[in-house]
C-alpha cells in the first residue's frame, strides 16, 4: 500500500483518512483493505487507483454517509430518505451491518417490506458493533445469547425449557398449597410441608442464579436493570427472601396477625413468576408490546367505558330507586352500586345478581348493553392490527437472531 492518506470514493463522495485507521475501521469491508495485497484489492472494492491510493466503491453515497455516521458513534442508524428500505438493507449488508442495527421504526419498516416480498433478512458478516466499545470475548457473548435469546441455540432452548419447568412446578405447588385437603394433610404430616418448602427453595434458587448470571453477562448493567422483564423477575424473587427474613424475625407466633397476613401476601406474589414465561413465548411478548404501543387506544377505551358507566349508572339509580322511594329497587340504592351493574352489563351478559325491575329501567338496560357492544368494538380494530404487526415483527426479529448465530458458528 502506498504511503500517504487513503481515499475512499463511494459513488463520487470522497473520504480521506490515514492508512493506520483502516485496521480498526468500524465497517468490516473497509477494514479488510488493511494489509491487503494489491492483486486482491478488487475482491473488496470495485476499482483502485495506485497513484492516488484511492479505492472506488460503486455504492449509494447518501446511504454510505448515514452508515459511516452511525459507525463512528454519532447517533442512530435510520434509512436514507427517498430510498427503498430493501435497497438500504442491501447497502447495510455490503458494508458489514444488517437490519438489527437500524432504529426501531426503520427496522419495522424493513421487516414489513421483506415480508411483503416473501424474503427474510440475511445474516451479516460477523463484525464488532460499529462505533461502540470493543466486543466482549466470544464465550461471554455466547453465554449472553444463551440466557437472553431462547431460540439462539440448542443449549438456550434446553435452558429455557428447564426455566419453564421450574415455573410450572412452582405454580402447581402454590395452587396446591391453598387447597383445604392439602392444608389438612400438611398439618398432620410435617414432612409434606417441608417438601413443599424445599421445592419452593429450589425453584427460587434456580431463578436467582439465572437472574444473577444474566446480570453478570449483560452488555449494559444499567439497561439490564431498567428492562421491564428484569424488574418483574426481581419482583417475583424478592418476596421469597422477604418472607424468609420476616419468618426468622417474627418466628411462628400465631398472635402476630399482621405479620401472618404479610407473609401470605408475599407468598401469593409468586404468581409473578408466570410473567417470566414472556421471555420464552412470542405470544406473551406480543401482548406486552401491543399494550405498550396501543396505550392511547386503551386509554380511549377506558374513557368510553368510564363515561358510559357514569351516565347509565346515574340514570339507572334514578329510574330504579330515586323516583319511587316506596317501591324502589334496593339493589340500585346508590350510583356506585348501579355502576357495578352497568360495567357488568356492558362487558358481559350480566351476572343476574342485580337487574332493573321497572319498565324504564329495563329499556335503559337494553340501551346499556347495546352501547357496550358498540363502544368496546370501536378501538378493537386498531388494537388488532397493532397486535398482528407486533407478532410479525417479533417473529422476524427472532428469526434474524437465529440466522445471525448460525452464521457466527459457521464462520
Amino acid at each position: 500500500m502506498a504511503r500517504g492518506r487513503v481515499v475512499l470514493n463511494v459513488g463520487g463522495a470522497r473520504y480521506s483518512l490515514p492508512p493506520e485507521r483502516l485496521r480498526d475501521f468500524p465497517l468490516r469491508r473497509v477494514s479488510r483493505l488493511h494489509g491487503l495485497a494489491e492483486r486482491d484489492v478488487l475482491q473488496v472494492c470495485d476499482d483502485y487507483d495506485r497513484e492516488r491510493n484511492e479505492y472506488f466503491f460503486d455504492r449509494h453515497p447518501e446511504a454510505f454517509g448515514l452508515i459511516l455516521r452511525y459507525a463512528r458513534g454519532r447517533g442512530r442508524l435510520r434509512c436514507a430518505p427517498r430510498m427503498c428500505a430493501l435497497s438500504f438493507h442491501s447497502e447495510l449488508l455490503y458494508w458489514g451491518l444488517d437490519g438489527a442495527h437500524l432504529d426501531g421504526c426503520c427496522q419495522r419498516r424493513l421487516d414489513e417490506r421483506l415480508a411483503a416480498c416473501g424474503r427474510t433478512a440475511a445474516p451479516p458478516a460477523p463484525s464488532a458493533p460499529p462505533g461502540r466499545p470493543a466486543a466482549p470475548p466470544r464465550w461471554l457473548e455466547r453465554m449472553r445469547r444463551t440466557f437472553e435469546e431462547p431460540t439462539s441455540s440448542l443449549a438456550a432452548q434446553v435452558l429455557a425449557g428447564v426455566s419453564v419447568l421450574f415455573v410450572i412446578v412452582s405454580m402447581v405447588v402454590l395452587c396446591a398449597s391453598t387447597l383445604p385437603d392439602w392444608r389438612a394433610a400438611a398439618a398432620d404430616n410435617r414432612s409434606l410441608d417441608e417438601r413443599s418448602r424445599i421445592i419452593e427453595a429450589v425453584c427460587i434458587g434456580w431463578f436467582t442464579a439465572e437472574c444473577v448470571v444474566r446480570f453478570l453477562v449483560s452488555r449494559n448493567k444499567c439497561d439490564f436493570v431498567r428492562r421491564p422483564l428484569n424488574v418483574i423477575d426481581l419482583l417475583a424473587i424478592a418476596p421469597y427472601y422477604a418472607s424468609v427474613l420476616m419468618t426468622l424475625v417474627t418466628g411462628e407466633d400465631p398472635q402476630l396477625q399482621r405479620a401472618g397476613v404479610t407473609l401470605r401476601v408475599l407468598r401469593v406474589m409468586r404468581v409473578f413468576w408466570l410473567i417470566k414465561l414472556a421471555r420464552h413465548f412470542i405470544g406473551l411478548q406480543t401482548l406486552g408490546l401491543t399494550l405498550r404501543r396501543c396505550y392511547r387506544e386503551m386509554a380511549m377505551l377506558l374513557v368510553f367505558v368510564g363515561v358510559a358507566m357514569a351516565v347509565f349508572g346515574a340514570l339507572s339509580q334514578l329510574l330504579e330507586h330515586g323516583l319511587d322511594l316506596d317501591a324502589s329497587n334496593r339493589d340500585f340504592a346508590s350510583i356506585p352500586a348501579a355502576c357495578w351493574w352497568v360495567i357488568i352489563s356492558m362487558t358481559t351478559v350480566g351476572y343476574g345478581d342485580m337487574y332493573p325491575v321497572t319498565v324504564p329501567g329495563r329499556l335503559l338496560g337494553g340501551l346499556c348493553v347495546v352501547s357496550g357492544i358498540v363502544l368496546l368494538a370501536l378501538p378493537i380494530t386498531f388494537i388488532y392490527h397493532s397486535f398482528v404487526q407486533c407478532y410479525h415483527e417479533l417473529k422476524s426479529r427472532s428469526a434474524r437472531c437465529g440466522r445471525s448465530l448460525s452464521a457466527e458458528f459457521l464462520n
